[in-house]
């Protein structure tokens, strides 16, 4: 019997949790707590921070359950579409403004992806320490982007879902954010 509850599909988790059963959130939390809790902490350097928004995250999941739609996302999706806003949300209010100044002249110079890809890869111990120190002066979003697209290797759509922007515009942002890491690489 034990076995069976320990396997059970995303679609009967979430009816116990639409119905108010324990085993139902717990096993939710079980299933997806570890991925939810890597997304955060990767954006939220303090680890009883990350745990709190982890919390967060699924108690806003167990009092919206009714709003998931498994047409749209897979519930790890979801869950990490709820992580992404709290987190965002989070790191804006702890963070001061940044405005963005990749829309200036300076930043319009064409740079292949090639170029991009071979200077931003670079296994230079130096060039990798200066490369997370401007990762981390980036406006939360941004990071959080980078997060998703090139550490947790989630396709475009799901990223789609997540923050709520559409694929096109998304790539072309990812672009413009790979483009000013570069910029501000070759600086130097």
């Amino acid at each position: 019997m034990r076995r069976q509850k320990s396997e059970q599909t995303e679609q009967q988790i979430v009816e116990a949790v639409k119905a108010g059963r324990q085993e139902g959130q717990h096993q939710m939390v079980c299933r997806y707590a570890q991925r939810v809790f890597a997304m955060i902490v990767r954006q939220v350097t303090d680890v009883m921070d990350a745990q709190e928004l982890t919390q967060d995250t699924f108690l806003r999941a167990f009092s919206h359950i009714d709003c998931y739609d498994p047409q749209r996302a897979s519930l790890s999706t979801w869950l990490c579409r709820i992580a992404y806003r709290l987190t965002l949300d989070f790191l804006k209010r702890r963070r001061p403004l940044i405005v963005s100044i990749e829309e200036t002249k300076e930043w319009q110079d064409d740079i292949s992806s090639e170029q991009l890809d071979a200077e931003l890869s670079s296994a230079d111990e130096e060039r990798i320490q200066r490369l997370q120190q401007l990762i981390d002066e980036l406006p939360a979003d941004e990071q959080m982007l980078l997060t998703l697209y090139y550490f947790e290797d989630r396709p475009l759509v799901e990223i789609a879902y997540i923050t709520g922007i559409e694929a096109g515009p998304l790539a072309k942002r990812l672009y413009r954010i790979r483009r000013k890491l570069y910029k501000q690489l070759t600086r130097i």
